[in-house]
């Protein structure tokens, strides 16, 4: 049992160290989560995507797909030319913050299609998101042997702990943003990780 819990907790503090690092998915849940938009679906979309690919990678796919490299190559230049295209969309709500807050008044069925649409995109088609889950994560795990599924539990745990967190709770940031020049902040944050992401993407594919 004790060695149980201890694979498990590895598997929890690896998981979060590697997620809770600034990146274009917690930007991305961060802002939901401010407006307070279909917080529920982002948060599930991206906890069940990490299980998902860290079962993958404990499972021993990483090996299968370090056998076709182009896989990866093309799915960084698909995510980095999304990333920049949604960053462009960002710091043009900084340019003109009025239009974007009358923006935020939509039909919520659409709002809320368009946050699951982006939410997958930004969690499939980012390389970085396979390398962290089935990669590096599935390595680790690979060492604690007959654990290592406790292992992957205890990382997917975080996943779900963390964006949990970060949804849920970034609606407390709502009083600081009640100005347009804090939301003009927070999209230029938003903007300057999607696009430095994007150039990354795209130059190192």
């Amino acid at each position: 049992m004790n060695n149980a819990l201890t694979a498990a907790a590895a598997g929890f503090g690896t998981g979060l160290s590697l997620i809770v690092a600034i990146g274009a998915q917690n930007a991305f849940v961060l802002r939901q989560g401010v407006r307070r938009d279909a917080v529920l679906a982002v948060v599930g979309i991206c906890a069940l995507s990490d299980a998902l690919l860290i079962a993958l990678g404990v499972g021993g796919v990483g090996a299968v797909v370090v056998a076709w490299p182009g896989a990866l190559t093309a799915v960084g230049w698909i995510g980095g030319a999304f990333l920049l295209g949604y960053g462009a969309l960002a710091a043009r709500r900084v340019v003109r913050p009025a239009g974007a807050l009358r923006a935020e008044g939509g039909d919520a069925a659409t709002s809320r299609r368009r946050a699951v649409l982006t939410c997958l995109a930004l969690t499939w088609l980012n390389p970085h998101v396979y390398l962290d889950t089935v990669f590096l994560l599935g390595s680790v795990a690979a060492d604690r042997g007959s654990l290592r599924w406790t292992f992957g539990l205890g990382a997917a745990l975080a996943s779900l702990a963390w964006f949990a967190a970060l949804g849920f709770g970034a609606r407390y940031l709502g009083r600081f943003l009640a100005r347009p020049a804090a939301w003009r902040v927070l999209d230029g944050l938003v903007a300057a990780t999607m696009i430095t992401m994007g150039v990354l993407l795209i130059t190192g594919s």
